[in-house]
Parts: C-alpha cells; sequence; structure tokens
C-alpha cells in the first residue's frame, strides 16, 4: 500500500533508512532524525511543485516501511528510487509497491517512462529488477541517459532500466488474457 508522504512518518523511517543494508542504497541520505524530518518537508514541496512524486510503502498495517519516488522528472519522465526497512526485505513488499506505483504513474500522471539506474555493485536491486518482466535493458537503446548517470565515472558504475508505459500496459493485458484463459 501507497500514501503521499508525511512528516509524522519521518521518525520511523529513518531509523528503518540508517540500516547499513538499506543506507548506502538510499538516494538522499539524512544523518539524523532531523535531517530526515526536513528532507521529508522539502519531498512534499517538491511534489507540490511538481519536480518529483514520492509515496511511502506501508505493511498491512499500515506501518510505514520504506519509500518509493520518482525523481528529476522531464519530458514525461523520470527516476525511480525505492528503498524498504530491512526487517521487510524478502516479504514481497517491493514488488506489491511497484505495481502500485507504476499503475499511479501511467494511470494518473503524464508518465510514459520510467528510468531505473542501478548500481552494477548492488545485488539485491539487480535481481529484484530483472524478476519484472516489462523492464527492458537500457544502456544501449537510452545511451544519452546511460552516458548522463554514468558521466563522473571512469567506468560505468551504472545499468540503465526502463520502464515504458505502453510496455507496461502490453504486460498487464497479456496477464489478464491468461488468467481468463486459465
Amino acid at each position: 500500500m501507497l500514501k503521499k508522504r508525511d512528516v509524522q512518518d519521518a521518525p520511523v523511517l529513518f531509523e528503518l533508512m540508517s540500516h547499513p543494508e538499506v543506507f548506502p542504497y538510499v538516494r538522499h541520505k539524512a544523518y539524523s532524525s532531523d535531517e530526515f524530518y526536513f528532507l521529508t518537508k522539502q519531498t512534499i514541496e517538491a511534489e507540490e511543485n511538481g519536480e518529483l512524486i514520492s509515496r511511502t510503502i506501508m505493511d498491512e498495517y499500515y506501518n510505514p516501511i520504506g519509500t518509493i519516488n520518482l525523481f528529476d522528472i522531464e519530458n514525461n519522465g523520470g527516476f525511480l528510487a525505492t528503498w524498504i526497512g530491512q526487517p521487510y526485505f524478502g516479504k514481497g513488499y517491493n514488488k506489491l509497491a511497484k505495481d502500485a506505483f507504476f499503475n499511479e504513474m501511467f494511470c494518473h500522471h503524464p508518465i510514459d517512462t520510467i528510468f531505473i539506474k542501478i548500481r552494477r555493485t548492488n545485488t539485491r536491486s539487480l535481481k529484484a529488477i530483472l524478476k519484472i518482466p516489462y523492464v527492458m535493458h537500457g544502456n544501449e537503446v537510452y545511451d544519452g541517459v546511460f552516458a548522463k548517470i554514468n558521466c563522473d565515472q571512469e567506468e560505468p558504475v551504472y545499468d540503465l532500466y526502463v520502464i515504458k508505459k505502453e510496455t507496461y500496459f502490453s504486460h498487464l493485458e497479456s496477464a489478464k488474457e491468461n488468467e481468463e484463459a486459465i
């Protein structure tokens, strides 16, 4: 389940984000609860200005367990950034959050392309992205974006993955047809 970001969730999310298996992979790092609270307020304001879209990921008991965001929105596209607290790893929340978020982005916002950059050393995220059937590898197809995300590096540090609106809906339609055939 997803909900709009709320500063009331900041203390719980800060504790989850601070875990050593999560913190290195968070895009906007905070080193104190106060700093995380401030970043949350900035995120809410940036969304109101149309700069990004950010949601809190909730478990089945409505506890905040992570965030999912679309940053750097331009030309009807943006970059996905997701993190989930370590106690919730491997329980299916990542897939549920992404399904809900992609549906919101493609149905309720003028988003056509979602880019995902993944550090080549982040094996957890690399394994997760390969489980999504409508994701395509984007290093060659979007070579300009690939060069941009690796511009400060001697060798590429990130791989680029892409979700296109039409591919997403095509997958949903195919899955629906397969269910109806059963």
